[in-house]
């Protein structure tokens, strides 16, 4: 089952900027930094907006989405593993299986049919998401 918005997502191309407004103008809080998994280097950068959500802002990767800003939508779901089931049941492409990410919680990506990318995440209680929380 969807059970909220987990965040919303967006390539930063100047990422000071970003965190100016967001943080200091707009007063969200400055959560946490995943590095690349590959190259160490940063990666994603996540915003607190109000707890369990975020906004989160990818390092300079206009390259990928020249058309705007725009990343993805996150969808927060309590069983990835049956949302994928769903997906699969109900003839809805699923991009790839679930499979967990670097900062410790469980996803699995569709795409609606003008190729908006959405991510079904389940938090787990270990993640960066949940510390953040605490």
């Amino acid at each position: 089952m969807i059970t909220g918005i987990g965040h919303a997502a967006y390539f930063a191309s100047d990422m000071e900027a970003a965190l100016e407004f967001y943080c200091g103008k707009l007063g969200f809080a400055d959560a946490f930094e995943l590095k690349h998994p590959e190259t160490g280097a940063p990666w994603i950068r996540y915003i607190k907006v109000a707890p369990g959500q975020f906004i989160e802002l990818f390092y300079g990767r206009q390259e990928e989405n020249p058309g705007g800003s725009y990343s993805h939508l996150c969808l927060k779901v309590d069983d990835i593993q049956a949302i994928a089931a769903q997906m699969r049941e109900k003839g809805a492409p699923l991009d790839n299986p679930p499979s967990q990410g670097s900062d410790g919680n469980w996803q699995c990506w569709t795409h609606d049919p003008d190729g908006n990318r959405i991510e079904f995440m389940q938090i787990m209680p270990d993640s960066l998401q949940s510390q953040a929380d605490r």
